[in-house]
């Protein structure tokens, strides 16, 4: 294929160039229409609609602070010049150091409400923040799949679903401390993504670097944004270009993480401990945080346990987990399309990359004593989704249209398991809620 000058070439999945303007929108449908012209804010109004609907039905107010305020409190002792907190608060994880107590998770999603404070005081209301960044996610994954689909419906439609269809639905009726670092995560690598898809690679390293200061274990995304990188849009520049091409964001990324051992140093004298394995329960009582046998007791739940259980009154919500695959169907359509494309030999190294990687995460989520807890569904396994939107962008094989989603057209088999996930999530946080 010829590409113009100034235009840059990178792979299909059969291993053809293909132009970045031909990947970034191919092939453009008649968007002229007035539902396509709106579909942005139309996507908006849906999501501000389910979030409003699920709190009336939950009963709970977006402006009421958590109980489970823990980055509130931190932001509260930084705003002091302090980094430990005044004292125990029983009902928080707070690690214990030395005669003192700290916030035993990590720190980026302490920022933006250290910023609030300045408004709000003690009061910051964490759970409107909480949806303000679900709302901001969608519409980035929205940004994301146009750019790659070209069609605005296509687009608005599929990051509806993949958001809220999903076990990240119940968790944001409450701005607790956990849900705060685990949509915020979410929402910076779905960000990352954004900036690694349109080629600005420095901008999605640091958004990169800041979602594992909120969940550790994200940081394996970064090496599939650089494969993606170098495979798209560095793919036909020299060795050198494409180290200065990536050179700024890798600084910048080490940098942020030199912060993060800078902070843990200063707390645990540990570059690596940001609290966890300071909680009671692991040194106090003998309980260990992440273990292999931890895989093995978390299978018959996360991997194949049902939404529901046997009771002396009947049937009843199961309150601490259940198969990531019914609470996130989007995950069996994941595998149903790496299914098809391993059968149909188009694994590509991206798609192979992309399928271990996925698979590895789910496993060292696993491995955590707890699995997230109290909860409907299976929240640890949110992280896991910006995988699939992944999967989703990767460049086509030369002449395939890029207008679609699914195993057919339309996808139904997809369309029914995705709705399936929003309507039981919709009712499971109705009766499963801090």
């Amino acid at each position: 294929m010829t590409v113009s000058q100034g235009e840059r070439a990178f792979p299909t999945e059969d291993g053809n160039d293909m132009s970045e303007e031909t990947h970034e929108a191919s092939p453009k449908p008649n968007n002229s229409g007035p539902i396509q012209k709106y579909t942005l804010l139309f996507l908006v109004l849906a999501c501000l609609i389910l979030l409003a609907t699920a709190q009336l039905l939950e009963g709970s107010d977006p402006l009421e602070p958590s109980t489970y305020n823990s980055y509130t409190r931190q932001a509260m002792q930084w705003r002091k010049g302090k980094i430990a907190l005044d004292g125990d608060v029983t009902f928080l994880e707070l690690a214990i150091y030395e005669g003192e107590y700290y916030v035993s998770f990590p720190p980026v999603p302490t920022v933006p409400i250290f910023l609030l404070t300045f408004i709000w005081g003690e009061d910051v209301p964490d759970t409107l923040l909480l949806q303000l960044y679900s709302v901001i996610a969608c519409v980035l994954v929205y940004t994301i799949l146009k750019r790659a689909y070209g069609s605005p419906v296509l687009a608005a439609v599929w990051a509806f679903l993949l958001c809220f269809a999903s076990s990240m639905l119940p968790i944001l009726q409450d701005g607790a401390v956990w849900y705060q670092a685990q949509i915020l995560a979410f929402l910076l690598t779905v960000a990352a993504i954004e900036r690694t898809q349109k080629g600005k690679l420095t901008t999605a390293m640091i958004f990169f670097a800041l979602s594992v200061g909120c969940r550790p274990f994200n940081v394996l995304y970064g090496p599939l944004l650089l494969l993606y990188s170098l495979q798209t849009h560095l793919r036909g520049l020299n060795r050198r270009r494409k180290i200065m091409e990536l050179l700024p964001g890798v600084l910048f990324g080490l940098s942020i993480a030199a912060m993060y051992a800078l902070y843990n140093y200063i707390r645990f004298d540990n570059i690596f401990e940001f609290g966890h394995n300071y909680l009671p329960e692991f040194s106090q009582e003998g309980g260990v945080q992440f273990a292999f046998s931890h895989i093995l007791n978390h299978l018959s739940v996360f991997i194949w346990g049902l939404p529901f259980t046997q009771t002396a009154e009947g049937l009843a919500f199961t309150k601490f987990g259940f198969s990531l695959f019914l609470a996130s169907p989007v995950f069996i359509c994941y595998l149903l399309w790496a299914a098809r494309d391993i059968i149909k030999r188009r694994m590509s190294v991206m798609k192979t990359a992309i399928l271990i990687t996925f698979f590895a995460h789910v496993l060292l989520l696993l491995s955590h004593r707890t699995g997230g807890g109290f909860q409907y569904g299976a929240r640890y396994f949110v992280d896991c989704i910006p995988y699939v939107l992944l999967y989703l962008i990767l460049p086509k094989k030369t002449g395939e249209a890029a207008t679609q989603i699914g195993l057919a057209k339309p996808p139904w088999i997809e369309y029914a398991l995705l709705c399936f996930g929003l309507i039981h999530n919709m009712i499971g946080l109705v009766f499963i809620n801090l």
